[in-house]
């Protein structure tokens, strides 16, 4: 990406700090970046007065007695401050974005579910309006659990902005390229890749390639941070360095513009007479990050057996139960499987964890067919699931010899919580009727005598 690139108006901190343009690389890191010179202070963070006439102001992303190796703030030196781009709200309905608790009448969640890719349509829908809900779970108002989504992106924010309250968003494009224009930089982001919106940013959505789909994990919870490696140690998995935070850059524009704000589930919008991404400078370790899912880097088992899909986690937010996450994401990707004498797919299980997963592309090894890409499969807690009649019968008698999955690429959004389907879910997506139908020709093979079968 270009300076010529950027938003008309926007102007961007002229060197990266790294090896990617326009990025700083790193997770969690405490970063500083300015897009004019001398805009950062330096040696404080609130001088009587700032450079440039710009405004400090602090944005906290945790409560400021947290401990310090989870406690995260930026300062910010913006042209206005944040209450400048705060008016008189009026209440509007974003109809297809719901949050938890949300348990509708006639519903039911109990069940292994499977969708097809929600269609685009011919509406001219935006980051707002076309977001949709597929399942909720615990309670936005005591900040735990999180929503799954899927977005369907076809035309930008023009002059429109957005903030979330109540939650972090967790993107993960299937299809077409979006741009997240936000007070702290510019983050671009296409398939095979994620970002992290933190909650309380203000930012944009432009379409750069479309349409645009795929999946939102909304976490109302404690933010998501690299699990720990334990005896794994230092490396592979996904590494602090493939990360990567947005350099400075702002727009100084007067406009008629509206700011949208998602606060305990309502939606409220104001007007202002400019755009609020005027940010010139900052430093701190709350900030938007990219991720390239390709460089994730899987361990598994090298002899025998299949270890947990826990061995696959990307992300995690935890609980207040230790070991026990809010949410996990886990990613499946290509991979080698090497193991001896060992039926390779997933196995069949039951899970205090509840399971929803999506299709990015290519096929899943422990679902041949009906799992498609931009498809979406929800396994509620304690609810059995494992492979299909093929899929069993092929692992079971195939070669053991080196195999690589390739071309494939899935994920999990995990929840210690029961998922709760919306109406969209269960009456408006494509859902597939007859996928708990993919385990009936499973046989008996028991017959009383000894020996594999």
């Amino acid at each position: 990406m270009t300076q010529q690139e950027l938003p008309e108006g926007m102007i961007r901190a002229p060197h990266s700090g790294g090896t990617v343009e326009g990025y700083m690389p790193g997770f969690g890191n405490d970063f500083e970046t300015e897009a004019l010179p001398g805009a950062l202070p330096q040696g404080m963070n609130s001088p009587q007065k700032c450079n440039y006439g710009l405004y400090g102001e602090q944005l906290s992303g945790t409560a400021f007695t947290a401990p310090a190796h989870q406690n995260e703030r930026t300062w910010c030196y913006r042209i206005r401050p944040s209450v400048k781009h705060s008016g008189r709200y009026q209440r509007i309905d974003l109809p297809y974005w719901k949050t938890a608790p949300h348990v509708p009448e006639g519903v039911t969640s109990l069940g292994q579910y499977r969708w097809d890719p929600v269609p685009h349509s011919d509406a001219a829908l935006t980051w707002l309006t076309g977001m949709r809900t597929m399942t909720t779970a615990g309670d936005v108002n005591t900040q735990v659990g999180m929503a799954s989504h899927i977005y369907l992106v076809t035309d930008s924010m023009r002059d429109a902005y957005f903030y979330s309250a109540d939650s972090e968003l967790l993107v993960v494009p299937q299809e077409g390229r979006l741009r997240f224009s936000t007070e702290l930089g510019v983050i671009d982001l296409a398939p095979q890749e994620i970002a992290i919106i933190p909650r309380g940013l203000v930012y944009r959505v432009e379409l750069l390639e479309g349409p645009a789909r795929g999946f939102v994990c909304e976490n109302y919870g404690q933010k998501f941070d690299l699990p720990g490696r334990g005896p794994i140690g230092a490396n592979c998995m996904a590494n602090r360095r493939d990360f990567k935070t947005p350099v400075a850059a702002f727009e100084d524009r007067e406009t008629p513009s509206t700011l949208t704000i998602k606060w305990c589930g309502q939606f409220h919008t104001c007007e202002i007479g400019h755009s609020p991404l005027d940010v010139v400078a900052w430093h701190g370790n709350y900030a938007p990050v990219k991720y390239d899912l390709t460089t994730y880097c899987p361990v598994g088992a090298v002899l025998f057996d299949h270890p947990d899909p826990s061995i696959f986690t990307v992300l995690t937010a935890p609980s207040g139960v230790e070991g026990t996450a809010n949410i996990d994401f886990v990613l499946f990707r290509d991979r080698w499987m090497v193991a001896e004498d060992t039926f390779r797919p997933p196995w069949y299980h039951k899970n205090v964890m509840s399971e929803l997963m999506g299709n990015i592309y290519g096929q899943y090894d422990a679902k041949p067919q009906g799992f498609v890409p931009g498809g979406m499969s929800l396994h509620n807690m304690m609810l059995p699931h494992g492979p299909d009649r093929e899929a069993f019968e092929g692992a079971s008698i195939a070669e053991l010899k080196p195999q690589k999955l390739a071309d494939t690429m899935s994920f999990m959004f995990e929840t210690r919580f029961p998922q709760h389907l919306t109406e969209f879910a269960g009456r408006e997506a494509p859902l597939q009727d007859d996928y708990v139908d993919c385990w009936d020709g499973i046989e008996k093979k028991f017959d009383g005598t000894p020996g594999p079968k």
